[in-house]
């Protein structure tokens, strides 16, 4: 029998757990942006409030994430998955019982973002990278990614069902108890030759793995355009069904968009993670960029309706969260898989300082001036931005220079 680090999880039981994991935290979490209205309104908050709470979400998301890959890298997923939804339950519970803005802040912003750093990506791609060989590894990415697609697709009607239904308080609660399911689903990724208190030896320590990746110019670049990514998509997942409201749209056709951005995103995550094996990663996110400039300013000229805002969010699912499996699988090309958790956290974490800036700025620039229209251009010049940073972007795997033995 093959010592325990040479033993690998099948590829059907890493995509099967992992996809499972990935579509409940964050097919729960597209469905906050229809709290923002039920909320504000019960506690008489402003907008800003609660853009703010999950401005700091999404920057607690990236700044924990970077640790939970480190955990991750070291002692394997299983404990790490297993941490996070049980914040990730806590936080929920609060969420729906905080009384002020600072205790809905700690719980949906500081616990929330948390959880989702230990039940999200950055710890599932460590585990695809890991356990799955390097000529499937962006396909099985792309299948991760499409599977929190089809979170959010599956989801956001289930959420808009359960606070039309019960309440937006007692839906926050049913869905606390849902995000436990993670716990058992999360032994399927107990991986081989973590069983003891941490992996085998490693030619790099953290140190130099993190010192390598940032004075290597393409790592720096593929965090400038994660940070647009993240602004862009949280601006609209969180700020649209609010926008969508204000033009005198009802509140069925914003869950409707948000669950079309979930489904088709399961084929544009899908389809890049496969191309990514083919085609020329920075090709790929080049492109997905530039097109989501061209889908957003279409759709701000267009006349709006149903029919205009279910087209837009067609398209932009096609390019939501399709930049995941080609950003990450360049990574773990470039630098290997060793540390592939904590370096994925690092460039998440640009992405989450983008969704930071783009969930809050929605808030305070419509507090200020009563349109999201500034917010909506600065998204357009940010992707023409991203998709140039992304074309230079060299994918080879970097060259060592071990020292020789004297």
């Amino acid at each position: 029998m093959p010592p325990a680090s040479d033993r690998h999880l099948s590829l059907a039981q890493v995509l099967a757990c992992g996809a499972a994991i990935v579509t409940l935290s964050m097919g729960i979490r597209h469905g906050f942006g229809l709290w923002l209205q039920p909320i504000t309104q019960a506690q008489n908050w402003s907008r800003e409030t609660f853009a703010f709470a999950m401005a700091v979400q999404n920057l607690a998301w990236g700044f924990f994430g970077i640790f939970a890959g480190m955990l991750a890298d070291r002692f394997g997923a299983f404990r790490v998955l297993v941490l996070g939804a049980a914040v990730y339950a806590l936080g929920l519970a609060g969420m729906a019982l905080a009384p002020t803005p600072a205790l809905f802040t700690l719980s949906t912003g500081i616990l929330i973002g948390a959880a989702q750093a230990g039940t999200t990506y950055a710890v599932i791609y460590g585990v695809i990278g890991r356990q799955v060989d390097a000529a499937r590894r962006s396909w099985a990415m792309g299948v991760a990614a499409a599977a929190g697609s089809f979170g959010q697709f599956l989801m956001v009607p289930v959420e808009g069902f359960l606070i039309n239904g019960f309440g937006w308080q007692t839906a926050l609660l049913v869905l606390a108890l849902a995000v436990l399911l993670a716990v058992p689903l999360a032994l399927g990724l107990r991986e081989p030759g973590f069983a003891g208190r941490r992996a085998g030896h490693r030619e790099q320590t953290i140190a130099q793995a993190l010192a390598e990746a940032f004075r290597y110019p393409s790592f720096q670049l593929l965090m400038a355009g994660y940070f647009v990514c993240g602004f862009q998509v949280v601006f609209i997942g969180v700020h649209m069904p609010s926008y969508l409201r204000d033009k005198g749209l009802s509140p069925q056709v914003a869950s409707y968009a948000l669950a079309l951005i979930g489904l088709f995103n399961v084929f544009g995550s899908y389809i890049t993670g496969t191309l990514g094996q083919r085609l020329a990663r920075r090709k790929i996110l080049a492109f997905i960029y530039l097109a989501r400039s061209v889908a957003i300013a279409l759709f701000l000229w267009a006349p709006l309706s149903p029919t205009s805002v279910y087209l837009f969010s067609a398209v932009i699912g096609l390019l939501w969260l399709s930049t995941v499996p080609p950003t990450n699988a360049t990574v773990a090309q470039i630098f290997g898989v060793a540390h592939l958790s904590m370096l994925g956290g690092f460039v998440f974490f640009s992405h989450q300082i983008g969704s930071f800036m783009g969930v809050w700025l929605g808030g305070l620039l419509y507090d200020r001036t009563g349109s999201y229209d500034i917010v909506w251009y600065i998204a357009i010049a940010l992707g023409v931005f991203a998709a140039l940073v992304n074309l230079p972007v060299r994918e080879a795997p970097i060259v060592r220079h071990m020292p020789q033995p004297a």
